[in-house]
Order: structure tokens, then sequence, then C-alpha cells
């Protein structure tokens, strides 16, 4: 039976919540889904990634179907990047602005053709994203929310292909490219993406196998050291990796710029929501960026936890956005947000105030670990 923590009422469940109880997952409240943090421990499941293979129900994340005539160059007026230069068969990182350049939601887009996109947005942010796509995209292009239709299965990790490979899944892609194929009959996508910086796979799955695809990977993750894996694991990776996690490192109030993700944007794009305000940031420069720290010593960094310039802690300079503690490094970690000029002095030491222990951190670059080629 799982393990429930600070649960709320009335979550939502993905089709698979019965087989994490089974493996006895801690499951706890995401973005008003009742979701597994863990199964055997973060720390194991992240081990199993980096080194063989973690299988994650990634269900709760949105899907959206937009079709019709010109839907690429339609969307295109709206979204942080130019999908000009993917292809049928390709995927591409996004974002969807508001005026001030902050970040609504950012996400990955799947081009099946002119006429024909897959968008899975953030959780939280499913239903406004398709609710502001509606209003924004002309009213021949159908904006349809298909977040119950499908699942997600993540398979993440060198020993990925040969999971596949046992089910008869294809798994020579490029990165950010997916095909379409078929188990028990149905009709499945399959994606060379992920969210932990290893070799991996994210499987659109229709909700009536998600069940029977879960547990033939599980079966076959098995042997080969693989293990089930929680968001809890999830967040380890992608913070190892620098990976921003919407509502935390990028947010409506915190823009792409600022987040050092200005690659991002499709910059020679003449139109894109929030592109005025963008412009003006890139042109003149912010009072705050991006920054990797890793901790001298012992002691994690946690979200919102406050960033300093002295050892004293009285001149604060920023503050931490994500933060963990690294396995592969054996060391605390953490994304922070710091005034511009606090990063000018040389040499650059930072000081954070973890419930009144001072943590001293050098920043360092991204990603924080290397891993196996995507």
């Amino acid at each position: 039976m799982s393990k429930v923590v600070g649960m709320a009422l009335d979550l939502r469940h993905t089709p698979l919540f019965q087989a994490h109880q089974s493996l006895g997952a801690k499951c706890s409240d995401f973005g008003g889904w009742e979701m597994p943090i863990e199964y055997l421990g973060a720390v194991a499941e992240q081990q199993a990634v980096r080194t063989a293979v973690g299988i994650f129900d990634v269900s709760h994340m949105g899907k959206l179907r937009i079709t019709g005539p010109g839907a690429v160059a339609a969307l295109n007026e709206i979204v942080t990047s130019d999908l000009g230069k993917i292809t049928s068969g390709q995927a591409q990182y996004s974002m969807l602005c508001n005026d001030n350049g902050g970040v609504i939601d950012d996400f990955i887009i799947y081009r099946y053709s002119d006429d024909d996109l897959f968008v899975i947005p953030n959780a939280t942010n499913a239903g406004s994203v398709a609710d502001t796509l509606t209003r924004s995209l002309p009213k021949n292009i159908a904006v349809v929310n298909q977040h119950l239709d499908f699942g997600i299965i993540a398979i993440q990790g060198p020993k990925s292909p040969q999971v596949l490979q046992q089910l008869g899944i294809p798994t020579e892609l490029d990165y950010m490219s997916f095909v379409t194929s078929e188990f028990q009959g149905s009709e499945i996508m399959v994606c060379r993406t992920g969210y932990t910086g290893e070799l991996g796979y994210e499987i659109v799955v229709p909700t009536e196998i998600l069940v029977e695809l879960w547990g033939a990977l599980l079966e076959a993750a098995q042997p080969l050291g693989g293990l089930p894996a929680g968001l809890g694991a999830r967040d380890i990776l992608r913070t190892e990796m620098g990976y921003p996690l919407h509502g935390q490192d990028i947010s409506p109030d915190i823009t792409p710029v600022e987040a050092l993700l200005a690659w991002s944007v499709g910059w020679a794009k003449p139109e894109f929501q929030g592109r005025e305000s963008l412009m003006a940031m890139r042109e003149t420069g912010i009072p705050r960026k991006r920054v990797a720290l890793k901790v001298i010593g012992k002691g994690i960094p946690r979200a919102h936890m406050q960033v300093f310039s002295d050892p004293e802690l009285t001149n604060q300079v920023g503050e931490i956005t994500s933060g963990t503690y690294s396995p592969t490094l054996k060391s605390g970690i953490a994304l922070a947000l710091v005034e511009s000029p606090a990063l000018e002095s040389d040499p650059i030491g930072f000081y954070v105030d973890a419930r009144g222990k001072c943590l001293e951190c050098e920043r360092t670059s991204l990603p924080f670990v290397s891993v196996s080629p995507r």
C-alpha cells in the first residue's frame, strides 16, 4: 500500500495509481495529482537512472493536440522558439510568455506536419496553456485537450534502449525526434526526450493500454538493474543537469533571459508573445541572473533560502530557486537568482542561509554532472 504524505483532498490520479500503490510508493500532492515521490528511495532511483534505467509515470503532464491549416505558422507567432527550425518527426523545447516576458509555461512541441502538432505542457499549467492558445490562435485552428486520453511513461538511463528493444519498440531515434509505433495493437508515440540528461525515451500511450505497458517495461528493466522511479529522483536528476522547473526556476515573474534560457527564444522571429519585453531585456541588461552553486562542505540548499555575498549573512544578493543533494557529486547543489552586480566580483563566493546555518558555496558551470551521450 502506498504511503501518503501531506495529502490534500480530491487529488487526481493517473491510470497507474493502483500499480504505484502495489509497489509501496510514497505519494504526495504534485500539481493537484497524487503522484509517487519514491518507491525504494529517491537516491536509489536516481542511481538506477544514472547507471542502468528508471521507469517514471509522468501521465500527469498535459497533452494538447493542435490541428488546422497552417497550425505550425500560427503557433510560431505565439511561442518563443522558432518552429521553422524543426521538420515533421522532430520536437522542440519552447515557452509561452506573458506580455512582461515572464514564463506562463515551458513545454515540448512535437511536429507531425505543417497542420498538426502535439504539445506536452506541465501538469499544473495544462489547462491555462490550453485556454491561452485557444484564445490566441485563429478560429480555424483546433486546440484539443487530450489530458485524460493518454498517459506518458518515461524510460531513462543508459540501458533504456535494451528495455524497449525487448518489447519491439523502436530505439534508433535522434535526440528530440519521435516516431509512431505499436503496442498490443494500439498506436503509441515514441520520443527521444526526457528530463534527466541521460539517454532516454518518453512514450505517449492511450490510457487503455497504459497499465499493460508499465508492467511490461518494469519486467524488462528489472534484470538490467532498473527500478520504478518517482518524482523525487526526477527532481534530483533534472537539478543535476540544471534543467528548470516551472514555478521555481522560471515563472510568470521570471523570464527566459534571467533564467539563462535565451537559447530557447527565436530572436529573429518578428512576432511571439512577450517579444517586446524580452528584446528590451536583452538589449539593456537584466538586474538578476540564474547561477549554479555547489556547497563547499556539508549542507543542502533548498528553494527560497536566501543567498548572501558575505559569511555574516548581512548582504542579501539573491534567492535559491531549486536546491537538492547530488548523490553523484556527494554535495549540495542549487540554482539561484542572483543580482547581476554581485556576479562581477572576483573571486565570486556566495553564502546561503540554511535555517540559520551558513553554507559556503562556489559558483560553477552547468550541468553539474557529466552524463552518458544522449
